[in-house]
């Protein structure tokens, strides 16, 4: 059985480390803490809807495809308030010499928009890389792979860029890894995605690309995959905070009137 593997030309390429030393102490605090942002960004993006597009193509050794997988899907809430996916389009596949597995699609869920949470953080071993600016942002580069490999479970490994400002990842190159059954022929793709800043506050998946040619046991295949988040939008919010005296909600509805309006950051 046939599965998609990808590798972008010169992504996890060169690190532009500075000459600043970090000491150990100090890359330790830096893992902390974006790390608990990635846990704050995990939260927050739970009560976001948005649309992802995921395309997949074979192609020739000229670069044409020559079959195609497509899927396009809503990330809503039902009515009682219940998270869920609504598949809006996905065409009849024709591709010709692969096949999508569950490891694939979860790949697609979760590996690809990678988030390195606290409660993530002991599951990988996370070595320091350096800084790089990565379109005029200074980020700390950081190699990630996991410890050990799991039945049932799908792991990132490769490097994340860490913006040093607001310490949450910008972007990721890597690949999707996990157990696989020996009698298998599955092989994944190296990706990159990218993040942009959506609200102001955290730092959104928006776009995944992979371009790589597949090894499989018999012949190679060369495929591309995309896939768009889109029209990020915040349905609703769990965090309350409450402090001081009562609010007067009229004497509240005149200042906010008088207010300027808040810049994007």
């Amino acid at each position: 059985m046939w599965t998609l593997g990808i590798a972008l030309f010169g992504a996890a390429m060169l690190l532009a480390a500075d000459s600043t030393e970090l000491t150990q102490a100090q890359i330790d605090d830096i893992i902390q803490k974006f790390a608990a942002k990635e846990a704050d960004f995990a939260r927050a993006r739970e009560n976001y809807t948005y649309r992802q597009t995921s395309r997949i193509q074979e192609l020739d050794e000229a670069g044409n495809p020559t079959g195609k997988w497509e899927m396009v899907s809503d990330i809503i809430f039902t009515p009682d308030g219940k998270r869920t996916e609504h598949v809006v389009r996905s065409p009849v596949p024709t591709l010709h010499n692969i096949l999508l597995t569950p490891e694939d699609m979860e790949d697609l869920r979760s590996v690809q928009p990678f988030v390195l949470t606290t409660n993530e953080i002991p599951k990988y071993l996370i070595r320091y890389l350096g800084k790089q600016t990565l379109d005029e942002i200074s980020c700390y580069v950081f190699a990630v792979k996991p410890k050990k490999l799991e039945q049932g479970q799908r792991y990132f490994t490769g490097e994340v860029w860490v913006d040093d400002r607001d310490l949450q990842i910008v972007k990721t190159y890597g690949r999707g890894v996990g157990v696989i059954k020996k009698s298998s022929d599955n092989q994944f793709p190296k990706f990159e995605t990218y993040r942009e800043q959506i609200d102001g506050k955290y730092w959104f998946p928006t776009y995944t690309i992979a371009n790589d040619t597949l090894h499989f046991k018999d012949n190679d295949q060369r495929i591309k995959q995309t896939v768009k988040y889109e029209d990020y939008k915040q349905f609703r919010s769990d965090v309350k905070v409450t402090f001081g005296d009562p609010v007067d909600e009229k004497k509240d509805e005149k200042k906010k009137d008088e207010k300027p309006p808040v810049k994007k950051q």
